[in-house]
C-alpha cells in the first residue's frame, strides 16, 4: 500500500459548469422521435455486408470450419476464417477479457 495517498485532497480549484448542467442537444428530438439517420439507415447499390458467426459454445476448441456452405451461397463474395489471418506466435492480443496469445 501506498504511503503517499491523501483521501479526499482537492486536485484542482478550477470550476467547471459542465456537470449538473442540462446541456443544449439539437439532435434531441429527432432521436426521441426516431427521425434521426444513422449510418446503418443509408442503402446504396454495390454495398457489401458482413456477419460474424461465433461459437455458440463457450471455451470450445475449434479444430475446423467447413465454409463449403458459405462460399456456395448466392451473393456471397469472401469469408474469413482465422486462418485467412497472419499468425505471430509471439504477439499479444488484449479480445476483452485480458491478453491472449494467438
Amino acid at each position: 500500500m501506498t504511503t503517499d495517498y491523501e483521501p479526499n485532497v482537492v486536485l484542482s480549484n478550477t470550476e467547471f459548469d459542465t456537470i449538473g448542467s442540462r446541456p443544449i442537444r439539437p439532435d434531441g428530438h429527432d432521436k426521441v422521435t426516431g427521425r434521426a439517420i444513422y449510418g446503418i439507415d443509408h442503402s446504396q447499390n454495390g454495398l457489401l455486408h458482413g456477419k460474424i458467426l461465433r461459437s455458440p459454445h463457450a471455451h470450445a476448441r475449434i479444430k475446423s470450419i467447413d465454409t463449403s456452405k458459405a462460399i456456395a451461397l448466392s451473393g456471397v463474395k469472401a469469408v474469413v476464417t482465422g486462418e485467412d489471418l497472419p499468425q505471430d506466435p509471439e504477439r499479444m492480443v488484449d479480445l476483452g477479457l485480458g491478453p491472449v496469445r494467438l
